[in-house]
């Protein structure tokens, strides 16, 4: 005879998974009606950072969180503004590039290419957002908020900025690239030539 707790027991566990399922499948749908949406998205994130930042400034701690954030938020911003195939792996020969695609053009009569970014902007967006969160929950916790002198901090992430944007800038210039693609190239009609004119 099949004892009544054990099968209760047997469906606890699925009712529980049932739930994280359906959890996890509304979140992914929310997260999948968002992505149209470029602009509303990012106005978000930009009130919730200047929300923590106001609740940083109010309560006049927890900076190791807020330089942990601004580093991280650095590295995702270089890694949306960094094509996928890096020309300068190529130029030194690595050939373990994990995945084959669409090269950036490296003369003007080569085909044009849309950028093809390393970080797509959803989930740059996504990224930036959700370390937002996880540093406002931090600023709950007492044992994050480790005395610093945070001046330091402050002028070692502009050191940093400036340092990797000057770096960032000049591979742009060397590879002739620019992390933005205006879309297809239009063309008004013919010249006293017959040939195509590009707009």
């Amino acid at each position: 005879m099949d004892d009544p707790q054990e099968e209760s027991g047997h469906s606890q566990p699925s009712v529980i998974k049932k739930f994280f399922i359906t959890l996890s499948q509304r979140y992914q749908r929310f997260l999948d009606n968002t992505v149209p949406h470029l602009l509303p998205r990012w106005i978000a994130t930009f009130v919730m950072m200047v929300l923590f930042l106001s609740r940083i400034f109010y309560l006049q701690g927890w900076y190791i969180v807020t330089y942990a954030l601004g580093i991280y938020q650095l590295n995702l911003f270089i890694a949306f503004l960094t094509p996928k195939i890096d020309p300068a792996l190529e130029e030194l020969g690595e050939s373990d590039i994990e995945e084959d695609g669409p090269e950036l053009p490296t003369k003007a009569d080569q085909e044009f290419r849309p950028f093809i970014r390393r970080l797509p902007e959803f989930k740059f967006w996504y990224g930036a957002t959700r370390a937002i969160v996880i540093a406002v929950t931090c600023t709950f916790f007492e044992f994050f908020n480790i005395p610093v002198f945070w001046p330091i901090l402050v002028m070692y992430f502009i050191v940093l900025f400036v340092i990797t944007m000057k770096r960032q800038i000049k591979h742009m210039i060397k590879y002739r690239y620019l992390p933005f693609t205006y879309g297809k190239q239009k063309y008004r009609g013919k010249d006293d030539t017959g040939d195509m004119m590009k707009s």
